[in-house]
Formats: C-alpha cells, structure tokens, sequence
C-alpha cells in the first residue's frame, strides 16, 4: 500500500523537529561527558570545588594530564640520587593509586616504566613546560592548590626512604635540590 504523500511543509517541519532533536540529544551528551570529566578530574585531584575543577577542564586539563602532571615530579625526585629506593617506589605507587593510576588501567605502563628507568631529563623539561603554559592559564589560588599538592607528594617519595635506620635527615641534598626547582617553577613569573 502506498504511503500518503506529504507536503512539503510537513516534511520542512519534521526535518526542523528533527534537527532540533538532534541538536538537544547532541547538547545531553556533551553535558554528560563533561559531568564524568569533572567526576573523573575530582577523583585524580582531590579538588571538589566544581569552578576550579570546570576551570582545569577550560584550560584543557583532563583527569589523565593531571595524574600525569602530578606524578613526574615524584618520579624525578625518586630518582634525583641516581637510584629509586623500593620505599620510594611503593609510595609513588600507592599516591598513584590513590589519584585512579592502578596496575589495570591504561595510564599505568607508563608509570612502570617510569619506576624500572630513570626517565631522561627530557621528560623533566617537558613537565616544566606544560606547567609554564598551565601557570599561565590558571587562576592564583588554583596554581597554589596545584603547587601545593605536588610538593607534599613530592616530599612525601623524598622522606619515604634516607636517613640511617630511619634516624637522621631523611631527605639528600640531591632531593632537595629537585624539590627546590619544583617550587621555583611555580614561582618564576608568567
């Protein structure tokens, strides 16, 4: 049986609804996926302030680049006396644990890899620039959240091992001496 023809209005008409319905399904998606993004960047950073967190998302910091931007400098100071410590090593892992970076997911590989060889100073630089460009786009009060909570983890690896028998000064000059270039990256001017 044929189909009754349709006007050309009712086809114009169906076509508006259909692409208003599209636009509209298109629009919960996008608002979705921005919802899991903010889940996930909370996860990663501890930050529940839902403006800073949709400000690292506007400033094109997703939950992997964080984690990835927070975990270099552990590694790097880790390594700053030429060797990772196994206490080192479990604390990195156990703060990357915590940030959603664990042995099953995709980010993880790399951070193996990252603990077994020390990285080359590349990726040192690398770090440096990403955070310059990041200083840039954040507000104060963000970049110091951010600065803060690498440097506690950064002297929480440095403190993991060292000392004598657990005595003494538990982080090496070669440590500190990374530690200090982390806290001199935040605060060069942008």
């Amino acid at each position: 049986m044929p189909t009754p023809s349709r006007s050309p209005q009712s086809v114009l008409i169906d076509a508006l609804f259909f692409n208003r319905e599209k636009r509209l399904l298109e629009e919960f998606r996008e608002r979705l996926d921005t919802l899991e993004h903010l889940q996930q960047l909370e996860h990663v950073s501890g930050i529940r302030d839902r403006a800073v967190l949709e400000r690292l998302l506007e400033s094109g910091i997703t939950a992997e680049s964080l984690a990835a931007l927070g975990l270099v400098p552990l590694v790097m100071v880790a390594w700053a006396d030429g060797e990772m410590a196994a206490k080192e090593r479990d604390r990195i892992v156990a703060l990357a644990s915590a940030a959603g970076i664990e042995s099953h997911n995709s980010r993880y590989p790399l951070l193996r890899h990252w603990l077994q060889r020390r990285p080359p100073p590349e990726l040192f630089a690398a770090w440096r620039a990403s955070m310059e460009q990041l200083r840039g786009s954040m507000a104060a009060g963000d970049l110091e959240t951010l600065r803060r909570d690498i440097l506690d983890r950064a002297v929480e690896v440095a403190r993991a091992s060292g000392g004598l028998l657990g005595f003494g000064e538990r982080v090496s000059p070669a440590e500190r001496a990374v530690l200090q270039e982390i806290e001199q990256i935040f605060r060069e001017p942008g």
